[in-house]
């Protein structure tokens, strides 16, 4: 039985979305990175050690989970990451004063579908304050019934599919795992909807 507090553990998803920030390593240095649901902190520690300016954060609930992200944090010489509590569909102090962000990170944060709704209002408020932002989040199909996609509609988001043949995380063995030949892996990047057809 796996541990209630999901975030303890590298999920498939984390490791996609870190081959898809390694690919992009050149582009990072200097980009200010939020990951949300970051529990190992994977993607945030591959961004932060190609030079972005990383925040962690995961619930403000899950006090196992934000001390996963410190250790990680440690574990890999950035003593220095912010790790904060942020409640997905909670607007909070910490949430409020995030510092302008360029980039949010999110791997398989779409595993509950009674969560699905307040990410994605948490992504639009983020996306609203910071508009040039994007998503970048990968989840696991786990069935044909979960869908965002009136959520992305409600909340004026809009989505661009990314295939993993176009970042080398096609393959059967990524980082030393077996995937995602046994997990159907799927990313895609979110943005806010602009009126004028952008």
């Amino acid at each position: 039985v796996l541990d209630s507090q999901y975030g303890m553990y590298v999920w498939p998803c984390a490791v996609v979305l870190a081959q898809y920030l390694w690919a992009h390593r050149r582009s990072l240095p200097g980009k200010r990175v939020l990951e949300i649901g970051a529990g190992v902190s994977l993607p945030g520690v591959v961004a932060a050690r190609c030079g972005a300016q990383v925040i962690l954060s995961d619930s403000e609930e899950l006090p196992r989970c934000l001390q996963s992200c410190r250790s990680s944090c440690l574990m890999n010489r950035l003593p220095h990451v912010p790790v904060l509590g942020l409640t997905w569909g909670r607007v909070s102090p910490e949430l409020l004063s995030l510092a302008p962000i360029d980039i949010i990170l999110g791997s398989d944060v779409f595993f509950d579908p009674r969560d699905f709704e307040d990410i994605l209002t948490t992504i639009y408020f983020l996306l609203e304050k910071n508009p040039h932002a994007q998503f970048w989040t990968t989840y696991q199909v786990r069935s044909a019934d979960w869908s965002i996609e009136a959520l992305l509609y409600k909340w004026k988001l809009k989505s661009i599919h990314v295939p993993l043949h176009s970042f080398g995380a096609d393959k059967e063995h990524l980082a030393s795992s077996s995937l995602p030949g046994r997990h159907t892996i799927e990313m895609m990047i979110i943005s806010l909807a602009q009126s004028d057809g952008t």
